[in-house]
């Protein structure tokens, strides 16, 4: 298992050492300022540290202007940090807590364990904006590499962190949690990461104290972010405390402890763990927590049973749990998105698709495609349920006494959704027309404008795909009165892209082409617009190659396939 952060988690730290980073720079230049005044007062040089403390204020002053490594880590300095970190004056640790977050942010070689040892005994300091500073000094210079994991674990770094994070201080807990998330991925040190760092946030996890227990299941939450941490907390009996914390009457602690309990079940190594709680345990407590009126934990919950529910025994667990009443209440909130995808995961199961149909699904999908036909994600989602429930008698029958086929059709008219969504959405009406009963409710509930946009899909050349599949539901529609009197201000446009898919390669095209061009020639209007246009005579030049093509393959006399392979059926 690799040692460091993926991309994405590396992406995310950065962008909280950003934030850091602007934070302190008000805070740096506060103290550089108090610093300053003290340097000039007559007090400061009349203790017997004269000498030291002119020393410090030259160590200090040169912050900005050095930014060099040979200066700033000479052995004169270094001498200097150790007096400064060792002292019991504030401003004197002040002091080089703001060298080491100088220092972070202008070397690029590593931190010699000499270098460390100051940062070890500021971490250890009484005065918590001491430990604020050293905690960002140390996450800059991790996430640069400049500081060995391994050996910030060896010298013990672990135990102050853990304190500073137990200060309540939202910064000092953000900084140190940050510290820990990153010396956890260090996988040679597996034992001590298990002690000095997840064993204590465990135990403060079960604390009474609420915000003790945020302080704890933030921290977990952020180290269920890496495969190798995420496995020694599995180890290290985190999952029994984060599935209790679902029921915490808190609700920041469930959405923190849900959202960890999310990330670990995405590796389905996982799963016999988290499910191994008896009574199904987990899943209750999922289920409850997706009814809760926090609608962040709602949907925290509905996406952790959907990671879950890639097992096809927990998803059959769950159906024996009833969970489609509190989907069906999700999908009627103003955010279904999670319902929704949990849903589509359900409906991949066959077993699945009767208490689907029998709880009434088909209306609260149909209500989502009028309701919300500009999001891409759910109108995805929703064809894809549709398409997989109608595998079944029943599922068409739903669908045919529900509204879905004209909220399918509706999905087609907004500007916002993507060609690829597009292409999903006339995928599977084309699917659904392949029954005769669908084809006619298409037939009769398809609007004047629904067919203009049909119509201009059919004529964009961009997508190919999305055209043959526009240009195909017009081929279906059943050439009523009225449906000619729907098509006819398109003739002309038509018979543009007629034209093009006649002179197509493929034979797909032409033979689609040829199909709509029968069905169309039912209204008087279009066979006169056809009469010697340009698409007539490329229809006769098909069907010439076509007689030479078929008397060609007379004259050779090829053997039938069944003869070929004799495995076909005769």
């Amino acid at each position: 298992m690799a040692s460091d952060f993926c991309e994405n988690c590396s992406r995310l730290v950065k962008e909280l050492i950003a934030q850091l980073r602007k934070f302190c720079r008000e805070f740096e230049q506060t103290i550089r300022d108090i610093f300053r005044q003290m340097c000039q007062c007559t007090c400061f040089w009349s203790t017997p540290e004269t000498s030291f403390r002119k020393r410090t204020a030259e160590l200090h002053s040169l912050l900005p202007l050095c930014d060099d490594e040979t200066q700033l880590l000479n052995p004169d300095s270094l001498q200097t940090l150790n007096r400064l970190a060792a002292s019991e004056n504030r401003d004197l640790q002040i002091s080089a807590a703001m060298y080491y977050l100088h220092l972070s942010h202008h070397v690029n070689s590593p931190l010699s364990e000499a270098f460390m040892e100051p940062l070890m005994t500021l971490l250890l300091s009484s005065d918590l904006d001491v430990q604020k500073t050293v905690c960002l000094s140390l996450v800059n210079l991790l996430v640069k590499k400049n500081v060995c994991k391994e050996s910030a674990i060896d010298m013990g770094m672990l135990v102050p962190l853990m304190e500073i994070f137990q200060s309540g201080d939202a910064t000092a807990r953000c900084h140190s949690c940050a510290c820990m998330v990153m010396l956890v991925s260090s996988e040679s040190s597996r034992e001590a990461v298990m002690v000095d760092g997840i064993l204590p946030l465990l135990a403060l996890a079960k604390s009474y104290d609420p915000n003790v227990q945020q302080n704890a299941t933030w921290a977990l939450l952020h180290l269920t972010q890496s495969d190798w941490s995420t496995r020694i907390l599995c180890q290290a009996g985190a999952i029994p405390v984060l599935v209790l914390l679902l029921q915490s009457s808190d609700s920041v602690v469930q959405f923190y402890s849900c959202s960890a309990l999310c990330n670990i079940a995405a590796e389905e190594e996982h799963h016999a763990k988290l499910l191994s709680m008896g009574g199904h345990f987990l899943l209750k407590s999922l289920l409850t927590l997706m009814s809760s009126s926090v609608k962040k934990n709602s949907t925290q919950a509905c996406r952790c049973l959907q990671t879950l529910s890639k097992n096809v025994l927990i998803q059959e667990q769950l159906m024996e749990l009833d969970c489609v009443l509190p989907l069906k209440a999700l999908l009627r909130t103003s955010s279904p998105e999670s319902a929704v995808t949990l849903l589509s995961a359900l409906s991949t199961h066959t077993p699945n698709h009767a208490v689907l149909v029998n709880e009434g699904l088909m209306n609260d999908l149909s209500q989502l495609l009028h309701h919300h036909r500009s999001n891409s994600a759910l109108v995805t989602h929703i064809c894809k349920i549709i398409t997989d429930l109608c595998s079944s008698s029943m599922g068409r029958q739903a669908v045919l006494e529900s509204e879905c086929l004209s909220g399918l059709l509706c999905t087609l008219l907004p500007p916002a959704l993507s060609d690829e969504t597009l292409l999903h959405v006339t995928s599977h009406l084309n699917h659904l027309m392949t029954w005769d009963s669908f084809k006619s409710k298409v037939s009769t509930s398809i609007t004047s404008e629904q067919v203009s946009r049909l119509v201009k899909l059919s004529g964009q050349i961009e997508d190919v795909e999305l055209s043959y599949n526009s240009a195909r539901i017009i081929s279906e529609l059943e050439m009523t009165g009225e449906m000619a009197q729907l098509l006819r201000p398109h003739h002309i446009d038509m018979m543009k892209y007629l034209l093009l898919f006649m002179k197509n390669k493929d034979v797909k095209y032409q033979q689609l082409a040829i199909v709509t061009t029968l069905n169309l020639k039912i209204d008087g209007d279009f066979s006169s617009l056809l009469a010697d246009s340009e698409l007539e005579v490329q229809l006769w030049k098909v069907h010439a190659q076509t007689e030479e093509t078929r008397r060609l393959l007379m004259m050779i006399q090829p053997r039938s396939p069944s003869s070929v392979n004799p495995s076909l059926p005769q």
